[in-house]
């Protein structure tokens, strides 16, 4: 199982080149075994967390939430999903560039018009505490919003140092989300009582949940809680994802530098081609008068 797992992290790392996700050097065989080489990272999320036990402050945390975002959606655009985001997979290096690690859970999808993945997958992969309700739930059928769920589940550990859905098995993970969020959709709740894994298990029903805005609003201020309760919708397809992240507000500051750089390198593209066109038109002039002197 961990050579499959292994062959299977490689073939992933081998399609990958982002900025945001760490660089796969090389792979080799040493006495049967499989070896992967990648670039060095100074620490984990998780450990920055243990260095900041009550938090990160909200510029950090805004900016390790967009780079994890970008991460997911340069994967989500080439046909794959994650299904592991958690702080241990999320390396910082010395200059707080965050790169996205671990692809053995990783996996190729062919999405259907209901954006889950055509092919059944198994449910238990994403650690526990960062499980959306849909892959809780619907016995294999999810698709890659379940990863947007796990940035809204690490949203919340950044700013309070303290996981946010803490469930101690499956059920309990589902109690802790109601307890939080509210009660789940109807459609969550059929899928609830039709997964024999919850037989015989009554669901739990608030009335008065703890909500985001309770828990955090000493932490984060209303446009990033805006943003969490986008990532953290019950129904994956209300849920903030692709490009809908980044038209958020919450990430204004980040696509405003984005549009500055896209025209900086296009000014200087066509800088650089009215340069090879003077230098062209310069050579042409030479080359006739050239051909002027040596008709004299």
């Amino acid at each position: 199982l961990v050579q499959k797992t292994m062959k299977r992290e490689l073939k992933m790392l081998q399609q990958l080149r982002h900025e945001n996700i760490v660089e796969f050097q090389e792979s080799f065989i040493h006495k049967g075994n499989l070896f992967l080489v990648f670039e060095y990272v100074e620490k984990n999320l998780l450990e920055v967390l243990e260095e900041m036990p009550d938090g990160l402050p909200p510029k950090l945390i805004k900016s390790f939430t967009y780079q994890i975002c970008k991460a997911l959606d340069y994967m989500h655009k080439n046909n794959m999903i994650h299904r592991d985001i958690k702080p241990e997979n999320l390396l910082i290096d010395e200059n707080l560039n965050l790169k996205l690690c671990d692809f053995g859970f990783a996996r190729k999808v062919k999405l259907d018009i209901t954006n889950n993945n055509i092919d059944e997958m198994t449910d238990y992969v994403a650690t526990r505490w960062y499980r959306s309700p849909e892959l809780l739930l619907s016995g294999g059928i999810y698709g890659p919003y379940v990863d947007y769920w796990a940035v809204g589940c690490i949203m919340g550990e950044l700013a309070d140092g303290n996981p946010m859905f803490p469930g101690e098995n499956e059920t309990d993970q589902i109690n802790c989300i109601i307890k939080v969020l509210g009660n789940l959709p109807e459609e969550l709740v059929n899928m609830y009582y039709k997964n024999p894994l919850y037989e015989g298990k009554k669901l739990l029903h608030v009335t008065k949940p703890e909500t985001l805005e309770r828990r955090y609003i000493d932490k984060l201020g209303p446009v990033a809680i805006d943003f969490m309760k986008g990532l953290l919708r019950m129904d994956p397809n209300k849920r903030l994802n692709g490009e809908t992240v980044f038209k958020h507000k919450y990430f204004s500051c980040f696509m405003k530098d984005e549009e500055n750089n896209a025209k900086k390198k296009a000014e200087n593209k066509d800088n650089e081609n009215k340069n090879k066109e003077i230098e062209k038109e310069k050579n042409n002039n030479e080359v006739l008068i050239k051909e002027k002197k040596e008709i004299k």
